[in-house]
């Protein structure tokens, strides 16, 4: 009688730790709330997707036997990124902690540092564009120059370093490379194939409504050219050819106003992204200029920024798709860079919901 009352306590003892071990292994694999701005799901318009700081946010796992024979391998990581910028899978961080970029592969799962030597040496990467061939331009504050890379980034030749510039923003259209020159405070306009300088604007004079105090980002769309002035707190914006057809913004602390305002993207609908260094958030207008909503924030949560600079904007979205909840569709991603903070380079997503959701 006494074993039986004995093996019933092993037996009984063995499934508490059973559900002990069960009950630790669920909260482990539990998923992570998911971040929305606005907080309410059925109303959220953008969604925290994912962030990725170092190699191990996206390569597989060392194997052991790769570790046996190359040993332990620590992580790569973004640095002091700068700017963003997305092509063909891969999103392209120009690290200023590396005098290079941070190259995150995720059709391939891999986290690469470029670091051009030579003739290609990059002093002070801020910003960067890619053309639809790979082409990568390189808007280098340090060397004073664009400098090119073909898409095997093969060093091809630069823009600028002749002349008494600060590029602080590089943008590329079919035929033409537009140059923001923080020192002589306005866009320079080059023709893409000879490098030869066709213009510049604003052709203004200081205190004009769109005279450029001290520009830091631009992107340029299909028929405009928006330029964050961090001088004046606000975004400028202009037609391709100089002419100011719009002021947003304003420095102030309320809702539609800026302190530092840097980073700028563009979707297709016309509604404009503004990162706000100060704010630590990135404020969305539409084509009015009018305020539609704002996310991020200084919060060191998930989805929180942390001295912001750089953003851009993809629609190509079939590898995000996962992070989404079923009732939305997801339209396009906005990657944000942070300086400093857990989370180097924040991926959200402009969602929809699914209609009869």
């Amino acid at each position: 009688m006494r074993s039986f009352f004995l093996n019933l306590l092993v037996i009984f003892s063995s499934f508490l730790l059973w559900q002990s071990c069960a009950s630790k292994k669920a909260a482990i694999t539990t998923e992570l709330p998911k971040v929305y701005y606005p907080e309410e799901v059925d109303s959220a318009k953008i969604q925290y997707l994912t962030s990725f700081t170092t190699s191990f946010d996206i390569e597989k796992k060392q194997s052991k036997f790769n570790k046996a024979l190359v040993g332990d391998v620590g992580p790569r990581a973004i640095n002091k990124g700068y700017g963003v910028e997305y092509h063909d899978s891969k999103i392209y961080v120009a690290d200023i902690g590396i005098a290079g970029f941070d190259i995150i592969d995720l059709k391939n799962e891999t986290f690469t540092y470029f670091v051009p030597q030579g003739r290609g040496k990059l002093k002070g990467a801020v910003n960067s564009c890619l053309d639809d061939d790979g082409t990568l331009y390189v808007a280098d504050i340090g060397e004073k120059k664009i400098a090119i890379y073909n898409k095997d980034l093969m060093y091809m030749g630069q823009i600028g370093a002749q002349e008494s510039v600060a590029p602080s923003d590089v943008n590329v259209t079919k035929d033409k490379v537009w140059v923001l020159d923080s020192k002589n405070n306005r866009v320079n306009v080059y023709n893409k194939t000879s490098k030869a300088f066709l213009y510049y604007f604003p052709e203004l004079e200081e205190g004009d409504e769109g005279w450029l105090y001290s520009p830091t980002n631009f992107v340029v769309s299909k028929d405009k050219v928006y330029v964050s002035d961090m001088g004046d707190g606000s975004v400028k914006t202009f037609t391709h050819t100089g002419e100011l057809l719009n002021v947003t913004g304003s420095f102030g602390v309320n809702e539609g106003q800026f302190i530092r305002p840097k980073g700028i993207a563009a979707d297709l609908e016309g509604n404009i992204y503004v990162v706000d260094a100060s704010f630590q958030n990135v404020q969305i207008f539409n084509k009015e200029g009018q305020l539609l909503l704002f996310f991020g924030g200084p919060t060191g949560d998930r989805g929180g920024l942390y001295l912001p600079t750089s953003i851009a904007i993809s629609y190509d979205v079939k590898r995000f798709v996962k992070y989404v909840d079923p009732r939305h569709d997801l339209k396009y991603l906005i990657f944000v860079i942070n300086q400093f903070g857990p989370y180097k380079l924040n991926v959200y997503g402009r969602v929809e919901l699914k209609q009869g959701k």
